[in-house]
């Protein structure tokens, strides 16, 4: 008995050892995703939408401040399928970014495994599939990520934490809205705006059918609850607001704020933000949620609002009277650009890290690479209408551009994006931003077309720096704030205005930088901004995935068997980690 008592003691020595070998890294976290079409009426009309493991929208990834998150995607669509995490900055490691610059798409009856870090990230963030206009069709959903408990938040715990997915939809699925564009026609107005996947409530029998499920989000009285709000929609600006009650900003994006009350706030396509909500009114009734598209003809668009339920557990009644009323700013143009502004940098707070947010003093940089990307309304190339930016359409590589400079493809792209708008006809072209790595760039989005735009910068925050009306001048940057500018991966650019924003270019990878507006991203509104060290260290680049996909001048490297195989180092040690503590629990039990 006591040698079998030794050679348990010893065993647990060991065991110990290796669990702290293996906790001694950050945690990880693990999903699987099918994704798959289902049927589903949002609007009272059943159509084909695109869910994550049976659910429209799909589950929130909620995970912690430097987790290792592996993410299992199988694709059981009829099409190619990539998944991105927009704003989550994948750093050193463009190859999970989920975007065609980066990665060959999965087929259908495939799946792969996305392995990365979400290092020195908070906030609130969503992902969705990025092909052949998917999203139009649902595949969305929330990414949280908390912070570390020795990190403080600059706000109270709040009672509880929800998620609300607003965005405009149409009754036609992305391969008919796809099909449309090929056609050179426009996509036209959406029929409504979901709240959460649901159609809205009948606040009005002659707008709203009957027979439409709509959201309903139970509170408690007198609790402040984190309302995160993600406008996953495909083209259209929303105006949200809460019948009755105050949004106090908290975050945008992964970056604190300076805390604010709005009656409500416009949210452009592809941007998030974070808001405290105290359920502070009385219960006599319940209170509309509203989400309603601006920058339109609100008398044409009366249909495309969302309506949800905000339902107190003591309610008494349900809602009544009309909406809360958006802002009445038809003649005032500038009512949504002073809003933007008036979002600023917490630079006190801490983030992810100890020290606050604005100990990064991006002010004080100095600016080495200056791009102007102008956006006008749609040409016509090659007989085909195109999207452009600074006269450049851009044409996805049949070899993504991180794998062309991996293997030494040649002729995949060029670093020729120009730095001031073409002067001559526009093209089509693969045309990349030649970015230096450690440089700070300075990218003013100048907006010359009818409609807002709201533009995305993988891999980085941005920090928005100015916003105008007019054309933008080297003048301009009089005007610019260099302290505490919203540091954020969305960014607005309203229509005949520009957009300034700075970004410190310390990310190693290809990223891409495009228009969130799918119709616009369809049609080429995009390009690459590609960030080289020199020194071609691993320490500011992780290697090639073992799983990575093949195609185009690379497919011969593709093997069947590699994507069943296509499973996270992470989650095979998570597995082992399992087995140990299994084995130690038998062993304590037959010994004890």
């Amino acid at each position: 008995m006591a040698l079998r008592s030794k050679f348990l003691a010893l065993f647990l020595i060991h065991i110990c050892l290796l669990l702290s070998l293996c906790l001694a890294a950050d945690p990880f976290v693990s999903y699987d995703f099918e994704v798959s079409y289902i049927t589903a009426s949002p609007l009272g009309v059943p159509q084909q939408v695109i869910a994550i493991n049976g659910k429209f929208p799909g589950p929130t990834i909620n995970v912690t401040t430097n987790n290792n998150v592996a993410i299992n995607v199988k694709n059981k669509l009829d099409e190619n399928l990539l998944m991105h995490w927009s704003g989550i900055q994948q750093r050193r490691s463009s190859w999970q970014d989920g975007v065609l610059g980066t990665n060959c798409p999965i087929p259908p009856k495939w799946n792969w495994t996305y392995q990365f870090q979400v290092k020195d990230q908070i906030g609130s963030f969503f992902y969705f599939p990025t092909l052949h206009m998917q999203r139009a069709s649902g595949g969305f959903g929330s990414f949280v990520i908390n912070n570390r408990a020795i990190i403080p938040i600059p706000f109270d715990t709040p009672h509880g934490d929800i998620v609300i997915l607003i965005g405009d939809w149409y009754k036609r699925n992305h391969t008919a809205l796809r099909k449309a564009l090929d056609a050179g026609k426009d996509l036209g107005m959406p029929d409504g705006v979901l709240i959460n996947g649901k159609g809205p409530y009948q606040y009005n029998t002659t707008l709203v059918p009957v027979g439409i499920d709509s959201e309903t989000i139970e509170v408690q009285p007198g609790k402040t609850y984190r309302i995160r709000v993600h406008n996953v929609g495909t083209s259209t600006s929303l105006n949200f607001r809460i019948q009755n009650h105050n949004l106090l900003l908290a975050e945008s994006e992964g970056s604190y704020t300076v805390q604010q009350n709005y009656t409500s706030l416009d949210i452009h396509v592809g941007q998030s933000y974070s808001f405290l909500v105290t359920m502070d009114q009385n219960a006599s009734t319940d209170y509309y949620i509203v989400a309603s598209a601006r920058f339109v003809n609100e008398s044409q668009w009366k249909r495309v609002t969302g309506v949800a339920i905000l339902h107190y557990t003591n309610s008494k009644g349900k809602a009544k009277g009309p909406l809360p009323e958006a802002p009445n700013d038809e003649f005032d143009k500038t009512f949504s650009m002073n809003q933007a502004r008036s979002i600023r940098w917490n630079v006190s707070a801490s983030g992810a890290r100890p020290n606050p947010q604005g100990s990064f003093r991006y002010g004080s940089i100095n600016v080495t690479d200056v791009y102007v990307l102008k956006n006008k309304p749609l040409v016509t190339i090659n007989g085909k209408r195109r999207a452009t930016l600074s006269g450049i359409s851009f044409v996805n590589p049949t070899t993504p551009i991180r794998l062309a400079d991996q293997f030494k493809v040649k002729g995949a792209y060029k670093l020729d994006f120009p730095e001031t708008p073409l002067t001559g006809p526009p093209k089509m072209a693969t045309s990349v931003i030649n970015g230096t790595y450690r440089g700070f760039m300075e990218v003013i989005l100048q907006n010359n077309d009818t409609k807002m735009h709201s533009y995305h910068l993988s891999g980085y925050a941005v920090f928005v720096v100015g916003m105008d009306y007019g054309e933008w001048t080297e003048n301009s940057r009089g005007t610019y704030n260099k302290w505490d500018g919203i540091a954020r991966s969305t960014v607005q650019a309203y229509p005949g205005a520009w957009t300034a924003i700075l970004v410190s270019l310390d990310n190693v990878g290809v990223w891409n930088l495009r228009t969130e507006n799918l119709d616009s991203w369809y049609l080429g509104q995009e390009t690459y901004v590609r960030i080289v060290n020199p020194e071609e260290t691993n320490k500011t680049e992780l290697p090639i995935p073992d799983n990575a996909l093949f195609c185009g001048e690379l497919s011969k490297l593709q093997k069947p068997e590699d994507i069943s195989f296509a499973v996270s180092t992470t989650v095979n040690r998570s597995k082992l980690l399992f087995m140990l503590l299994m084995a130690v629990c038998a062993l304590m039990s037959l010994f004890g």
